[in-house]
């Protein structure tokens, strides 16, 4: 018992909760909101759930290397508060924002036109098209302010401020809840848009964060350098350095989550509404050990900035012992009850016996994604992004994609085949990391 840490009486396991337990709030006020919006659009039919899934991944997909911008910022803003600069922890924010500026708008503009050729290629289901089009053309409008909100919330996590990050989070998803009952059913006097109101109202709650980000920035962060000092070109370099392994990682992981899908739509659009509402519930308990990993990333940053690897390493199994209890207990009703969560959003029985095994499957794996999420950040946190890259986009498309697709549509196997490679690669993916960080290679990077 005396290497367990119990973060209700240790002081470092205080400290954990105090940095996490508001990324963790905002994670599941986050995640509430999704399932909130995927029961609505549910109400609409299998191929509704269908477009929306597919929608929301290839948005992330189009967005993966702008959203990179949030590790390097959380990263050098840590790093210097570790340092003691506090009056320089806002120019990695300047900078991500400045980048954000210059590609996101023409980048939208070109995506929006593009869009109607690309998205049959995604599924060839015609009513899934006919919905996913609109909806993600209306993601796609609102790319600078979730970049930026990304950028925000890597900066308050950097800086130890995760209640404004959590604050702001549940503003803008309540905002969607409320636009998404006006525009998809039509309240209000408002047209009843379906699919295509979902996304707008996605679309109309990022601007709402980022107004809501921009005031706080001006409140807490001008003594930081806001929008008071310009990067130098070696802060835009530095900055990209560490955003890009983790843009193009995510790009890869994104682009994958779209290939499954479409693997996956090869099977039936039964199993793709499955797995659209296994994926949503997944993320009610994977995101809180995001969180934790944020924290964790955190952490190690700062300690790294004050010249203490030992107390990194600490940090870093810390959190990982937190983040696998906490995960493990989230994922206990899906592994034992699995038929009452899908019950809230599935209908169809049909759909239900598709979606039942993975879902249990899913809570039985939650340990292990806890103990994976942490590690990964961890390795961020010190800023050993390419090799975190490398490991991430090997195992999904060098193992997991090829024989999802083999034993899919290729053999026949189905959803509940496809899933227990999901969640066998993500393991090993744990071990790997977790193996990275015994080694502390990652100590003598320099930020």
């Amino acid at each position: 018992m005396q290497n367990i840490v119990l973060p209700w009486s240790d002081p470092r396991g205080k400290r954990i909760l105090l940095l996490a337990l508001p990324i963790v709030g905002g994670m599941v006020s986050q995640n509430i909101m999704n399932l909130v919006d995927t029961a609505m659009v549910g109400s609409l039919g299998d191929a509704a759930l269908a477009a929306v899934g597919l929608g929301g991944f290839a948005n992330f997909m189009f967005m993966a290397l702008l959203l990179g911008l949030s590790t390097g910022v959380q990263t050098i803003a840590a790093r210097r508060k570790g340092e003691g600069l506090h009056d320089q922890t806002a120019v990695a924010l300047n900078g991500g924002l400045l980048v954000l500026v210059c590609v996101a708008p023409p980048l939208a503009a070109i995506l929006y036109w593009a869009i109607p050729t690309i998205y049959p290629y995604l599924n060839s289901d015609p009513a899934v098209i006919e919905q996913g089009v609109p909806y993600l053309q209306a993601r796609v409008l609102a790319m600078f302010f979730m970049g930026a909100n990304f950028a925000f919330r890597g900066y308050w996590n950097g800086i130890d401020l995760p209640r404004l990050y959590m604050g702001t989070l549940i503003a803008m998803h309540a905002s969607n809840i409320f636009l998404n009952w006006v525009l998809i059913f039509g309240n209000l006097g408002a047209p009843a848009l379906g699919v295509q109101g979902a996304g707008i109202a996605s679309a109309l709650s990022t601007v709402v964060g980022f107004t809501i980000y921009i005031f706080l920035g001006f409140r807490h962060a001008r003594d930081a350098s806001f929008l008071q000092r310009a990067p130098s070109r070696a802060h835009v370099a530095t900055l990209l350095r560490l955003s890009l392994p983790t843009g193009i990682q995510q790009l890869f992981f994104s682009t994958g989550f779209v290939l499954t899908f479409w693997i996956i739509g090869q099977v039936g659009t039964r199993d793709m509404a499955a797995a659209t509402v296994i994926l949503n519930l997944t993320l009610v308990a994977l995101l809180p050990g995001l969180g934790l990993g944020l924290a964790a990333s955190t952490l190690v940053s700062q300690a790294l900035g004050r010249n203490d690897p030992e107390d990194a390493a600490r940090w870093g199994w810390d959190v990982a012992r937190i983040g696998m209890v906490a995960l493990a207990l989230l994922g206990l009703p899906g592994a034992i009850w699995p038929e009452l969560l899908l019950g809230i959003f599935i209908h169809d029985p049909e759909t239900m016996a598709v979606a039942t095994f993975p879902m249990r499957l899913v809570g039985i794996g939650m340990a292990v994604e806890g103990l994976g999420m942490v590690m990964m950040h961890n390795l961020l946190g010190a800023g050993d992004n390419k090799r975190v890259m490398k490991v991430a986009v090997v195992a999904q498309w060098g193992l997991f994609l090829p024989l999802a697709y083999l034993v899919g549509p290729v053999l026949g196997f189905g959803l509940a085949v496809i899933w227990c490679l999901q969640v066998g690669y993500r393991a090993g993916m744990a071990g790997v990391f977790t193996w990275f960080w015994m080694r502390r290679g990652w100590a003598g990077i320099r930020v």
